[in-house]
């Protein structure tokens, strides 16, 4: 079957990528890893306020990449595959399991606008006068103020680099004016990094940033493709409730089939996923052939 390829312009693109002079620049110290911290997150910014961008599937897959993170500073070995699986894959009466936990609070870290309710309810160990005081961090530059918060919250709980890292992306989002938390700063962090405190903490955070904008703009461009892909072959999909459908693999990392039996029966859900794979809109993502999930 012939899949469908839609024309991007080079100007949908253009803004998704870091200039190859930033890689090559020294950041050995503050100064100079200011300056490219703040080069990066231009871009980043540019690509947080592009209306092409799909920002919600972007900041899911995201939170998969942070969270696999998360669950290697624990000491733990579960990697994207086992996550998926832990969350979306869970009945309403399961639990997702200590890895699943740490998908999970990601997830419904970047799923809505920052506040200290949601974020509560994302980081139920702590509280939300804890929460507040993150979040009302000033002074410095963003990147300063969430390493500020990044320092405050290990030195309070060592082992808790998961709130850690969602408090000091959600602290670098909101001093960035962004309503919304991007994954950027656990991205990057090494477990050495989060043992450092200080100026050295400030030089890891803006470090981590630059590296960060190079994992996420790629995706960024790969995932307005594969958008555009699945736009394209929308109006082939003749089965009632598609159009919900595409809305949900335009917001989701993953899908199992049952996350569409609110609107659509099971069969018809299995058979939309496997047209859009057919049609080169979506891919399957465990390469089993039970319990699938399939995503953009």
């Amino acid at each position: 079957m012939e899949k469908i390829e839609p024309h991007l312009s080079d100007g949908s693109l253009h803004v998704l990528r870091i200039p190859g002079w930033m890689a090559r620049c020294s950041k050995e110290t503050l100064e100079e890893a200011g300056f490219l911290s703040g080069a990066a997150l231009s871009h980043l910014d540019l690509a947080v306020r592009s209306e092409t961008v799909p920002q919600a599937l972007w900041r899911a897959r995201l939170a998969l990449t942070a969270a696999e993170v998360c669950v290697g500073f624990a000491g733990r070995r579960e990697r994207a595959a086992e996550l998926r699986d832990a969350l979306h894959l869970m009945r309403p009466s399961d639990h997702p399991g200590p890895a699943g936990e740490v998908f999970r609070a990601w997830s419904m870290a970047v799923a809505r606008p920052i506040s200290i309710s949601d974020l509560a309810k994302a980081l139920p160990g702590v509280t939300a006068e804890q929460i507040a005081l993150c979040l009302e961090a000033s002074g410095g530059n963003p990147v300063d103020r969430a390493a500020a918060v990044l320092e405050a919250v290990l030195a309070d709980a060592p082992r808790a680099e998961t709130a850690a890292l969602i408090l000091a992306d959600a602290v670098l989002a909101k001093s960035l004016g962004w309503d919304r938390l991007l994954p950027v700063l656990a991205l990057a962090l090494r477990p050495r990094d989060l043992r450092m405190r200080g100026d050295d903490l400030r030089l890891a955070c803006h470090r981590a940033v630059v590296t960060a904008a190079g994992q996420a703009l790629p995706l960024a461009a790969d995932l307005l493709r594969g958008a555009a892909r699945l736009q394209a072959v929308a109006p082939k999909l003749r089965a009632k409730g598609a159009d919900r459908a595409v809305a949900l693999f335009l917001s989701r990392d993953a899908l199992a089939p049952a996350a569409l039996l609110s609107f659509m029966s099971d069969r018809a859900a299995r058979r939309l996923c496997a047209r859009l794979v057919d049609l080169g809109a979506a891919r399957e993502l465990t390469g089993r052939d039970s319990f699938r999930l399939y995503g953009v």
